[in-house]
C-alpha cells in the first residue's frame, strides 16, 4: 500500500529520511481530559499503589532491588560536562537532565516498568483466582514453592525486538514462568543469548517486529496456558510506565526544578511501538499538565508514530506504506507501525515528533560515557536531539509561539529520557563507542 502523506512542513525532509521536527496539529489544551480517550488519569495513581503492592514481592526475586526496597528506579541525572559536549551550554537552553532508565535495574531498559510490571500483576491475578493469594494477603507468597509450582504449568509469551523480551523474560522466569519471547529480525544476538541463558525459549524470526508480535499472539490464541504480553494494545504495559512520571516529579523537585505555565518541562522519549513512551508521557501529563510537553524520538527510516499520526489515518500507517525502509541500528525503535492503543491516546496531547540519523546515535552515545560516565545504547541516545530542534530549528521556533513559550525557554527544563544500556556486554559497547568516536571531532 502506498499513502501520500498530507502537507506539512515536516514532510519532505520525513520521506527523504532527513532529521526533522513534526508538530501534532491536534494537540489540545488540557489534553489528558479528552473525553474520548480511552483511559483515565486515575488509572496512573492505580499504578503507582500496584507497584507499592508488588515491592516486596520484588524485593525477595530481585536482590539488586534491597537497597530501594522493592522499588524499580533510575537516577535523574544533571547534564554537566555533557551538555557542553552536544552544544546545549548556552542559558538559552534552561537546565537538562538526563532520565537514566538506560541502568534501570533487572532489566536494564524502561522496558522493566511495564514487562516486569505487567507480568507480576499476572502473577498475582492467576494465585487470586486459583487461591493461592487471599486478596489483601501477603503478596510474597508468590515467591513460594507452591505458587512457582503453579507457575511452572503456564506460559508468559511475548514478541519483541530485544528490550521488552528481556524484560518479561526476566520477571516470568523469576515467578517459575516457562517463558518464550518471539525476536524479530532486527534482535541484537547479544539479547537473544542473555535470554537463553535465562532458560527462555526464544524463537528468531526473520521477519520484522510486527510479524513477531503476530506469531506469538497466535500461538498464545491457540493454547490457554499461555498469557500474551501484546505489546500493541496492553493498556497494563502503558499504566507500568506510566507510574515513572511521579517518580520524575519528585526528583525534579528534589534538584529544585519549578515546572509551570513560566518554568515549562520538556521530555524527550525514544520511540518504537509507542507504548513505553506513551505512558511515561501521559503519567506526566497527568501531573503537569499543558507544563509538560512532551516529544516521541524515532530513526529517520522508522518513524512509525510520526508518519501515522501526521497521516491522519484511522487506519494504521506504516513506515513501508510511504517509502520508508525501517532500518536502523537503533534495534528498540526498529518499528514499521505503531501501537493503535498509544495513537488514540497520544493524539490530543503529544506535542510532536522528531527524527534522529543512526551517525548521530553513535556519537551521542559516545560523548555520554565519556564527559559523564552514562552508560547507553544506540537507540537510548535519541532524545539528545530534542533541545535543539526546540530552541533552534523553525518548527521548534513555531511550537514555542504557538504555546506561548518565546521568551521563557531560559527558564524551561528538558529531560532526555535514555532507555536502555546497562546489559550491553562489553565487546559490543566497546564497538559502539569505537564507531562513536570515528564520527566525533577529538582533540
Amino acid at each position: 500500500m502506498s499513502v501520500q502523506l498530507p502537507n506539512d512542513p515536516a514532510r519532505d525532509d520525513v520521506l527523504a529520511g532527513r532529521p526533522a521536527l513534526w508538530l501534532n496539529t491536534a494537540l489540545k489544551a488540557n489534553g489528558i481530559a479528552d473525553r474520548s480517550l480511552p483511559i483515565r488519569a486515575s488509572q496512573v495513581k492505580e499504578a503507582e499503589q500496584n507497584w507499592k503492592l508488588l515491592a516486596p514481592l520484588l524485593q525477595i526475586c530481585f536482590p539488586e532491588l534491597t537497597e530501594s526496597k522493592g522499588l524499580i528506579q533510575s537516577k535523574l541525572i544533571e547534564a554537566t560536562s555533557l551538555r557542553k559536549a552536544v552544544g546545549y551550554e548556552a542559558a538559552e537552553y534552561g537546565r537538562v537532565f538526563v532520565k537514566a532508565d538506560g541502568d534501570l535495574p533487572v532489566a536494564g531498559s524502561i522496558k522493566a516498568r511495564g514487562g516486569v510490571y505487567e507480568v507480576f500483576m499476572y502473577a498475582k491475578q492467576m494465585a487470586e483466582k486459583r487461591g493461592t493469594l487471599t486478596p489483601g494477603g501477603d503478596i510474597t507468597v508468590l515467591a513460594s514453592s507452591q505458587a512457582r509450582a503453579l507457575f511452572a504449568q503456564h506460559t508468559i509469551a511475548v514478541g519483541s525486538t530485544g528490550n521488552l523480551g528481556l524484560s518479561v523474560g526476566i520477571a516470568a522466569r523469576a515467578l517459575g514462568f516457562r517463558a518464550v519471547v518471539h525476536m524479530s529480525s532486527d534482535a541484537k544476538q547479544w539479547k537473544v543469548e542473555r535470554l537463553t541463558r535465562l532458560g527462555v525459549e526464544v524463537v528468531q524470526h526473520k521477519a520484522d517486529y510486527t510479524t513477531a508480535v503476530e506469531c506469538a499472539r497466535i500461538d498464545a490464541e491457540g493454547d490457554p496456558t499461555i498469557y500474551f504480553v501484546d505489546d500493541e494494545r496492553s493498556e497494563m504495559l502503558f499504566f507500568g510506565y506510566s507510574a515513572a512520571a511521579s517518580e520524575l516529579a519528585s526528583q525534579l523537585e528534589a534538584a529544585g526544578v519549578t515546572v509551570d505555565e513560566e518554568h515549562p518541562l520538556f521530555i524527550y522519549l525514544p520511540c518504537g511501538i509507542g507504548g513505553a513512551p506513551g505512558g511515561a508521557a501521559y503519567g506526566l501529563k497527568a501531573i503537569f499538565g499543558d507544563a509538560a510537553h512532551a516529544f516521541f524520538v524515532e530513526p529517520v527510516q522508522s518513524p512509525c508514530a510520526l508518519v501515522h499520526m501526521m497521516s491522519g489515518s484511522k487506519e494504521l500507517i506504516s513506515v513501508y506504506d510511504v517509502g520508508l525502509t525501517n532500518r536502523t541500528e537503533a534495534d528498540g525503535m526498529a518499528v514499521a507501525r505503531m501501537s493503535a492503543f498509544v495513537a488514540d491516546v497520544m493524539k490530543p496531547m503529544l506535542s510532536g515528533i522528531f527524527t534522529v540519523a543512526d551517525d548521530d546515535l553513535f556519537r551521542w552515545l559516545w560523548m555520554a560515557e565519556t564527559t559523564q560516565s552514562i552508560r547507553l545504547e544506540p537507540s537510548a541516545t535519541a532524545g539528545f536531539a530534542g533541545p535543539e530542534f526546540i530552541v533552534k530549528s523553525p518548527q521548534g521556533r513555531a511550537y514555542q509561539e504557538a504555546q506561548g513559550l518565546t521568551g521563557k525557554l531560559a527558564q524551561a527544563t528538558h529531560v532526555i529520557w535514555t532507555t536502555g544500556g546497562a546489559f550491553v556486554p562489553e565487546d559490543q559497547f566497546k564497538k559502539f563507542m569505537d564507531r562513536g568516536a570515528s564520527l566525533v571531532n577529538v582533540d
